[in-house]
């Protein structure tokens, strides 16, 4: 009788428990509803990123490099990506806001001249991450934008170097496109490197007042060599091939150095080296840190990596090369530090 009762009792508080249980169920799921919501597990959104190109992905330069860096980050890193190439920067806010208006959590602006419209455009949106090239890092950082500088100067001291081994008038020449910051800096840089090996070296500096601007790049690059220049270093992108064009057309030996990507094939016979860019290198590096929830940071392009002087050197002797090499050594371990400074020496 006595094991019976106890039966009975186990039997009635498993009932009540069961209906206590079921209650309380109920009360949840109706508490949710109420507030409009639903039980879910949290899952990181999936990155989605968009690029804007400022040219042709055709360039066979800037654009080209941009256009590879977003095949390269779906390919290995499996993510959705999509660009808009030829963006004048009128446009670029409103190219912007459709990607983000499509579920593009990711910005990149691929070139400096869309920074204004990129932290406007961040400012709007805290929950997506903007990705702008600079030159230096920025004196007041948003948290929602990631910085990636171009660190061009140091590519420049080896150029420069490289130049005032082997000019024989003892003039240089640098073409630049627009007079910004970065153009600025990396006149100083050949300026540096030229009192380091070679101090009598005399450099010319100018600028076209356009980067895609071949008759203009053509105009200036004939200016040069009618005054003794033997050596041009060129900092534009289309106007690469107007530069080509008058150091092939001058019956004179003329070499020259060109910037981004390899361009040898046009001059065989005068360009000695590139300065290649990878900006897939940089880009990937951001991505993952974004992935890991830092939506904010600073990256500098590695030297030796990210960019780095092309070799062998082509036109010149086994010593310049040498020499050459010891320098990009010395770059790239640190000896030589090549600092961004834009102010020009006084002419």
């Amino acid at each position: 009788m006595y094991k019976k009762s106890i039966s009975i009792t186990a039997k009635i508080l498993i009932i009540v428990l069961i209906i206590i249980i079921a209650v309380a169920s109920g009360a949840y799921f109706l508490m949710l509803q109420q507030t409009g919501k639903t039980p879910t597990t949290t899952i990181k959104p999936a990155i989605k990123m968009a690029a804007i190109l400022p040219g042709s992905i055709h360039d066979a330069d800037y654009n080209t490099l941009g256009y590879l860096a977003v095949l390269k980050v779906h390919d290995e890193l499996g993510i959705e990506t999509a660009y808009s190439e030829k963006v004048a920067v009128p446009d670029a806010e409103r190219v912007m806001r459709e990607y983000i208006s499509l579920g593009y959590n990711v910005i990149w602006a691929h070139g400096a001249q869309f920074n204004t419209a990129l932290l406007k455009i961040a400012e709007e949106y805290p929950n997506v991450v903007f990705i702008m090239e600079t030159d230096a890092p920025l004196t007041q950082q948003p948290k929602n934008v990631w910085v990636m500088d171009r660190n061009f100067p140091i590519g420049f001291y080896e150029l420069g170097a490289i130049a005032a081994l082997t000019t024989k008038t003892g003039k240089i020449g640098y073409i630049g496109g627009i007079d910004l910051p970065f153009s600025k800096a990396e006149v100083n840089a050949v300026l540096q490197a030229i009192r380091d090996v070679n101090p009598s070296v005399k450099l010319r500096y100018a600028w076209t007042g356009d980067f895609n601007d071949p008759v203009k790049a053509r105009s200036l690059a004939e200016s040069m060599i009618a005054e003794g220049i033997d050596f041009i270093l060129s900092s534009v992108n289309l106007g690469n091939y107007g530069i080509i064009e008058a150091v092939r057309s001058s019956g004179k030996t003329i070499y020259m150095t060109v910037k981004y990507t390899d361009k040898s094939s046009f001059a065989p016979e005068n360009i000695v080296t590139s300065y290649i860019y990878d900006f897939s290198v940089g880009l990937i590096h951001v991505l993952k840190e974004i992935e890991k929830g830092n939506t904010s940071g600073y990256y500098k392009l590695e030297f030796g990596s990210a960019c780095y002087i092309l070799y062998p050197l082509k036109n010149v002797s086994k010593e310049i090369e040498d020499k050459a090499v010891q320098i990009d050594k010395a770059l790239r371990e640190g000896r030589i530090v090549v600092p961004f400074n834009t102010t020009l020496p006084v002419s």
